[in-house]
């Protein structure tokens, strides 16, 4: 049966994405931190449907190197071998650059780029010794676009998508793949700052008319796992209603 380490599994998007993961018939191992309540939801949901035990929660915090290889460790030893890697943990941080701390520069580093590096060296020497893998990173649309009052979480988000596209190359000739999603503004708790006339403005600025659905995130990120995206490497997709056209 084949397994996906998935990170940030707690959060809208990474709920999503177990739950289609799971109905295809994976085994997913998800990280998690503080969001307590988020994963107690998915493992209630999951209990419901009969499907606890296609499930494995690893709480790791990503700003610990110890935790990030932890949380391969316990994949492989539970599973053996990692069929796909999915970098969606994210945390964001809405402040003026020149009032942003070296501590909080390191933060978004280490939990936005860093712990996607680290796993994704880990899981590749499996990958590359089975000829076989897909690696999808989660970036922004502020990775892309670039976002006032959002500096140091715009600069990590765009050096995740330098990763992707040098990684792709790297590993290509190993039957490796790798891409890169860019989220627009998802109706998730992350967006939760937003009262309701920014969200309004937001909305008038979408093309499409609307936020976008964790679920419209999870289904693009599964579709790059799959088979059905075997010719597909180094891309850069938005998912964004048009946000940034």
């Amino acid at each position: 049966m084949k397994t996906v380490i998935l990170t940030g599994a707690s959060g809208g998007i990474g709920k999503e994405t177990v739950k289609i993961f799971i109905q295809h018939g994976y085994f997913v191992v998800g990280q998690y931190n503080n969001d307590l309540s988020g994963i107690t939801e998915l493992k209630d949901y999951l209990a419901e449907k009969g499907l606890s035990d296609y499930f494995l929660a690893v709480k790791s915090d990503f700003s610990v190197d110890k935790d990030v290889e932890n949380l391969f460790d316990v994949a492989i030893k539970n599973f053996g071998h990692i069929d796909v890697l999915v970098n969606n943990a994210g945390t964001g941080l809405y402040k003026l650059f020149t009032q942003t701390t070296d501590n909080e520069w390191e933060r978004q580093i280490s939990v936005n780029l860093k712990s996607a590096i680290k796993l994704s060296r880990l899981c590749l020497d499996k990958m590359i010794e089975r000829k076989k893998g897909k690696i999808v990173n989660v970036s922004s649309i502020w990775g892309v676009a670039g976002a006032s009052m959002e500096v140091a979480y715009s600069t990590v988000k765009s050096a995740l998508i330098g990763f992707t596209k040098a990684l792709a190359k790297e590993v290509a000739p190993s039957n490796v793949n790798v891409n890169c999603v860019c989220p627009g503004v998802i109706d998730t708790k992350m967006n939760s700052r937003l009262n309701a006339d920014e969200l309004q403005t937001v909305i008038e600025e979408t093309p499409l008319g609307r936020l976008g659905s964790p679920r419209e995130i999870a289904e693009l990120i599964y579709f790059l796992a799959s088979e059905k995206s075997d010719f597909i490497t180094g891309q850069v997709i938005t998912c964004d209603g048009g946000f940034i056209l």
